[in-house]
This record gives structure tokens, C-alpha cells and sequence, in this order.
């Protein structure tokens, strides 16, 4: 009996550590999902599908799972779209309002169109959310705002993503800034600028896919080479961080906006949703974190961009 008793025990206190061990296991095993972006090769006009088996993901450099890649078409996947224009923008962009304006009439039946306005730091809608193209142009309109009156774009950005207009979970969140990108609290270029870190978490806890085109302000930094740098860089890293495109033509403005906007409308249709279960650093926690990603594509697909980083969310928390 007494062996008996013994060898219960053993096995109990087994299958006690066993337990604890897949639920520490749990605790620390996050769950994230991101959008890819697969761009045509070869002249190609549709890329080729993109399946699980095509990439290789790590999250701060640790190897993910992939548990699904879906294409992101149709009337399943609609999608939010926040034109976000600088107030301080010259009046010179008077001269690309028809160009949106052709861009918001053809909108499919599957996307939502607002326009906002970058004002003393916050991002001021001018319409709702709309299906309707003659409803989202009564909110373009030249910018009125006064000298330095968007404060800074990064701001604008944030205020945006925590007062975004709507609470539909299946719906694609991108933004279109037309701005100079320059943070006129640290007008330099600094990678490491608080406002810009600040701008891309909210973003990415938002679920927001940054797009921009740099257009000057009336501020005196856009008279310089330096302020051009700044501008276009800062606007670069919140693009690539959150998965979107930043376009820029030299140290001016842009010519014609058309070739941005049809390659943005092709991105639109051409991008797909990544799901993924991956460790996190250090101890467990119920907070979701931001974390870098690292995408290789395997074989001869086309090209596949991503963000460099994604919201991670503790498994365990995920399932409550």
C-alpha cells in the first residue's frame, strides 16, 4: 500500500507540473494579426495568391506560427478610409483637389470615405464615414487653417486613432495624410522624436494602416533642405511601421497626385490579412505590447510588404 500511495503521489505531482507548464506556456504565447501588401512583378496586373506556406514570420525575432493569410476583397472585407489633409497645407494644393475628387467619385460600393482636417492638434472630421462619394466631397475644401495651426501632424494622427469614427470590427482602417510631416515641437529629423512613437503605437493599437503624400506647409521649414528631410523621413517611418506607402517627389511638391492615388486603390485590392501566434519576451502579462515583425517570403512570389511592427496580444487575454 505504501508503494501505492507513493507512486499516486509522483503521478499526481506529474501531472500538477505538467499542467502549470502549459499554462505558463499559454500565459506567455501572443496572438497578432497584421496586412500584407502583395505587389505585381514582371508587369503583371494581378499578383499571384498569397498562402501560409509563401512566408516565414518572426515577432522580435522570435519564430512566429502562422494560423491563417486571407484575401482581403469584397464586400467581407470593407474598409475605412480617413483622408487626414494638413490645415497648415500652401493653397497651392488647390491645384490636386480634383484629382481627389476623382479618387473619392470612385470609390467602390465596399469602401467608406471620411475627410479630416489637422487642426491645433487634433484631427477634425468634415464628414462621417460614407459610402456615398457626392457626401465625402462636400468635406473637401481648401485648407483654412492658419500658420502652424495642425501644431504637429503626429498629433493629429494619435487624436485620430483614439477618436476613430467608427466601431466596425471587420472593417480595414487606412489613413491618407497630406501633410509636410514636420513636427514643429522637434522640427529636426530625430528618428527617436517622442510625438512619432507616440503617433505610431496609437496607430497601431488602432488597427490603422498609414498612407501619406508630402505636401509643404506654409511654415519656413519647408523652405529648406532640412525641413524637406525631416519631414519626408518622419513620414517614411510612420508609413513602413504601420504598413502603408509614403509618396514624395524631391524636395517640392508633388506634380499630380493621380499615380499615387491609382497605386494606392491597387494596394487597397491587392492586400491580404496575417494571423499569427507567437512567444513573447519577458513575464506574462494581460497588456497587449507592440512588437517588431520580420517577414521573408519564400519561393517566386511577388513582392509582399508588411509593417515592421504589430500589436501582440497575450494569448490567454485573447481568449477572455
Amino acid at each position: 500500500m505504501r508503494n501505492l500511495s507513493i507512486s499516486i503521489f509522483l503521478t499526481a505531482a506529474m501531472l500538477l507540473a505538467t499542467g502549470a507548464a502549459s499554462a505558463e506556456s499559454a500565459k506567455t504565447l501572443g496572438q497578432g494579426q497584421s496586412v500584407l501588401t502583395v505587389q505585381p512583378k514582371n508587369g503583371e496586373v494581378n499578383p499571384a495568391s498569397l498562402v501560409p506556406g509563401d512566408l516565414r514570420v518572426k515577432v522580435d525575432g522570435k519564430l512566429a506560427t502562422i494560423t491563417s493569410v486571407t484575401a482581403l476583397r469584397g464586400p467581407a472585407s470593407p474598409i475605412e478610409l480617413v483622408i487626414l489633409i494638413d490645415s497648415s497645407a500652401r493653397t497651392s494644393l488647390g491645384g490636386q483637389l480634383g484629382e481627389l475628387t476623382h479618387f473619392i467619385q470612385e470609390t467602390p460600393s465596399d469602401t467608406k470615405i471620411a475627410l479630416a482636417y489637422m487642426q491645433n492638434g487634433s484631427a477634425v472630421l468634415a464628414t462621417p464615414l460614407t459610402a456615398d462619394p457626392a457626401q465625402a466631397e462636400r468635406g473637401l475644401h481648401l485648407p483654412v487653417g492658419s500658420l502652424g495651426s495642425s501644431a504637429s501632424p503626429y498629433f493629429c494622427l494619435s487624436d485620430l486613432a483614439k477618436h476613430w469614427p467608427s466601431q466596425d470590427p471587420k472593417a480595414r482602417r487606412v489613413v491618407l495624410m497630406i501633410t509636410d510631416g514636420v513636427d514643429n515641437y522637434n522640427p529636426r529629423f530625430d528618428p527617436e522624436d517622442p510625438y512619432l512613437h507616440a503617433a505610431i503605437d496609437d496607430a497601431l493599437r488602432a488597427g490603422l494602416v498609414v498612407n501619406s503624400i508630402y505636401w509643404t506647409s506654409r511654415g519656413s521649414m519647408d523652405n529648406t533642405s532640412a525641413g524637406s528631410f525631416a519631414g519626408q523621413n518622419l513620414l517614411q517611418i510612420v508609413s513602413e511601421s504601420t504598413g502603408g506607402i509614403s509618396y514624395w517627389q524631391g524636395n517640392g511638391n508633388p506634380v499630380n497626385f493621380a499615380p499615387y492615388l491609382t497605386e494606392l486603390r491597387h494596394r487597397l485590392r491587392n492586400q491580404y490579412l496575417l494571423t499569427f501566434t507567437a512567444p513573447l519576451n519577458g513575464k506574462p502579462s494581460i497588456k497587449a505590447v507592440i512588437a517588431s515583425l520580420d517577414l521573408k517570403v519564400t519561393g517566386s512570389l511577388a513582392k509582399v510588404e508588411a509593417p515592421r511592427q504589430v500589436l501582440v496580444r497575450p494569448a490567454m487575454a485573447s481568449a477572455k
